[in-house]
């Protein structure tokens, strides 16, 4: 991956007072698009043209007719629209907001693996790199997975990577004996059960609702487990009912618009030292703010580049799960 740093970075001095107008007046000219997932800052979800998971924006990102995708996510999910539009210019706002479970998935330890598994079908969770991606059968969301692996004959053998939470759940779900590469996502995993329990006890009626990328101990607890658009549908179905929420707090902001008599509750990791309530915030997707939206598109920087052979191998298992997901 290139990342094309051409023109100079403005200092953060020369940021305008009024950051918004300024981001809307940049994306009139440059006929660009902004998509937020949903675990961006508030203000950003409220600035952006669509806000959605990882499926919701794959789709937004594959069907846009603007010239510049400016994305606010993380660098997995930029390489996606780069991917399934490689003559656009995508921008991240910081290209240093990765993420833990692409990190948990080298390309070439999963070549490795691959290899060593040649019968199986490469089913590939959509957090991933786009190396990873060239090397998969087709690509996933938790939106989508359990339909998706519905539709693969029983007798064919399946590798799913890299979450292996996510994978044990559907695993479960679906009756299928799936071969899991050993990945995690560092927010989901933490999330303490004691601060569950002590949330359940304090509110008693509350709906816990848990996204499956948590460990099986958390899901236990869970009245519905499904993606960030499943549990926010599942709060605009149920206004007025509390929540307990185990999946990165961004979400909220969404969910309190949809139910706005709900009250809802975020769960806190656990530290050496008890409770930790910065642990259930994802620091790679936090690092996107209105100042490097800003600067982003000013300076049409940073831009993300893949090479075209790359992203050739790459668009064929996105396209699929596009295909199966109809």
């Amino acid at each position: 991956m290139a990342i094309h740093t051409d023109l100079p970075t403005a200092p953060f001095s020369a940021v305008p007072h009024d950051l918004e107008a300024e981001i809307l007046r940049l994306k009139r000219e440059m006929n660009a698009v902004i998509l937020a997932h949903y675990y961006q800052e508030d203000d950003i979800q409220d600035l952006a043209d669509h806000v959605g998971d990882s499926l919701d924006l794959a789709r937004c990102a594959a069907e846009t007719q603007a010239d510049v995708i400016v994305f606010c996510g993380v660098r997995f999910m930029a390489e996606g629209a780069k991917i399934l539009n490689p003559s656009k210019t995508v921008l991240l706002p910081d290209m240093a907001a990765g993420c833990s479970l692409e990190d948990s998935c080298p390309p070439e330890a999963f070549a490795a693996f691959r290899a060593k598994h040649p019968n199986h079908l490469a089913l590939t969770y959509i957090n991933c790199s786009a190396a990873v991606k060239a090397l998969s059968d087709i690509i996933v969301t938790s939106t989508n997975a359990e339909a998706i692996i519905r539709q693969i004959p029983p007798e064919q053998k399946i590798l799913f990577a890299p979450d292996r939470f996510l994978g044990a759940y559907l695993a479960k779900k679906t009756g299928r004996d799936m071969l899991l590469w050993q990945g995690s996502c560092i927010v989901h995993e933490r999330f303490s059960e004691r601060e569950l329990v002590r949330l359940e006890t304090q509110h008693p009626a509350a709906h816990v609702i848990a996204h499956p990328e948590c460990p099986e101990a958390l899901l236990n607890h869970a009245r519905h487990i499904g993606s960030t658009s499943s549990l926010l549908r599942y709060a605009r179905e149920h206004d007025g009912t509390d929540f307990i929420v185990l999946t990165e707090p961004g979400i909220l902001h969404q969910m309190k618009k949809a139910s706005p008599h709900s009250q809802f509750y975020g769960v806190p990791g656990m530290e050496a030292g008890g409770a930790c309530f910065s642990c259930n915030n994802c620091p790679y997707m936090k690092l996107n703010t209105l100042e490097k939206i800003y600067l982003c598109m000013k300076n049409k920087s940073p831009r993300l580049e893949l090479d075209a052979a790359l992203m050739e191998r790459a668009r064929k298992p996105l396209v699929r799960m596009l295909e199966m997901s109809r």
